[in-house]
């Protein structure tokens, strides 16, 4: 580990998908880095998923640039599979990950540079790249009556699998993909479930191809590119209707009820007086972007987001953010991380001159602002 401080062009925060094709396109060109990631393991947000979520249930995992995920075990979790894999990546390419190291804070060095600051030293650089994805910031929605619930509450980030809600009464709340293998899980153990989202749930029937994807990337780079926190590509192409789907909503596991007003001591209730008593509230409501460290570089716009050209931080050039926003599928990883890369070397061909954070207008002092990457 490092104490002191260290010097080096380029700092990668996270090894997951948009961690790991960061660095693969940084070795490739031959620039100096060091990937920091606070994970225990190689696997990024992958090794904490449930053991239930099985490799061949995963929704759209993609191959890291140059070594293709082959041969595996569907009927295997996923966070054994895919840390396997990224443990192999890493190794093969001689990706020296320095594990676990905690990023607390990354300033305006005062001389055209980045410092770092992790439980590990700190280091100087000229470029960071930010990959550190979602997982470590569940979203918990607040309801009146929360805190009289005298049952257990739960969040995707710590579900521990179906076994141990057999027997028992569970609301689960949200409306994405998690929420759906939840419930087709629990409903085969629990004595009842009750599925509750804000908006009516959309699925997605037929096939989802290039010019689907595009068009839900670009949804989602439309609010990054005004400042506003980011949508995940996900939840704008709805829920595919796979053959387990299909028999959940044809059981009435899918029925789908809106959501509550309040939270009681037993249960749950609606404005019209309807009740549903619960043992268990599972919150399904996704992740919100672990980018806290970031703050004393005043990044965010007013909106709450932080607006981004390609994957350059609009309001300091020397920052990249892949696997944010657009970039935050697997395969968006990929191509960010390329992307940011390409970014990073015109920024150190330039020279120190350059490393000044970019105005607020979001073009750089030297070239027009970078087009998003594709």
């Amino acid at each position: 580990m490092v104490r002191g401080e260290a010097d080096v062009d380029v700092v990668v925060v996270g090894a997951g998908q948009a961690g790991l094709s960061s660095a693969y396109h940084l070795a490739r060109a031959g620039i100096g880095h060091v990937v920091l990631d606070h994970a225990p393991r190689p696997g990024g947000a992958w090794q904490f998923r449930w053991p239930s979520l099985t490799y061949g249930k995963v929704h759209g995992m993609h191959a890291l640039p140059g070594m293709e995920l082959t041969g595996a075990d569907p009927l295997r979790p996923s966070s054994a599979v895919i840390g396997e894999y990224f443990a192999a990546y890493e190794e093969r390419f001689g990706l020296r990950v320095r594990r676990p190291v905690d990023v607390a804070a990354v300033r305006d060095g005062g001389d055209g540079r980045l410092r770092v600051e992790t439980s590990a030293g700190i280091w100087s650089a000229r470029a960071l790249v930010n990959a550190t994805g979602t997982w470590d910031r569940p979203f918990w929605p607040r309801y009146p009556g929360q805190e009289t619930f005298r049952g257990r509450q739960l969040h995707t980030a710590n579900y521990p699998g179906p076994q141990e809600f057999a027997g028992a009464r569970v609301v689960v709340v949200g409306g994405g993909t998690s929420a759906v293998q939840h419930l087709l899980e629990i409903a085969e153990v629990a004595a009842e479930t009750t599925w509750v989202t804000r908006r009516p749930p959309v699925f997605r029937d037929g096939g989802f191809g290039e010019a689907e994807g595009r068009e839900a990337v670009a949804l989602v780079d439309e609010r990054v590119r005004r400042g506003l926190p980011p949508q995940s590509v996900v939840s704008v192409t709805g829920l595919p209707l796979n053959e387990a789907v299909r028999a959940g909503l044809a059981s009435g596991v899918l029925d789908r009820q809106p959501m509550f007003d309040r939270i009681t001591a037993t249960g749950v209730a609606w404005a019209g007086g309807r009740q549903v008593e619960a043992d268990v509230i599972l919150w399904a409501t996704g992740f919100r972007a672990a980018i806290e460290h970031l703050a004393p570089l005043h990044l965010r716009e007013t909106g709450g987001g932080i607006r981004v050209e390609g994957t350059r931080a609009v309001r300091d050039g020397r920052v990249h953010l892949v696997g944010y926003g657009p970039s935050a599928s697997t395969i968006g990883a990929n191509r960010a991380g390329g992307a940011a890369v390409r970014e990073i070397r015109r920024l150190l061909a330039r020279g120190t001159e350059s490393t000044d954070p970019a105005p607020a207008d979001g073009t750089d002092a030297h070239e027009p602002a970078a087009a998003p990457s594709a």
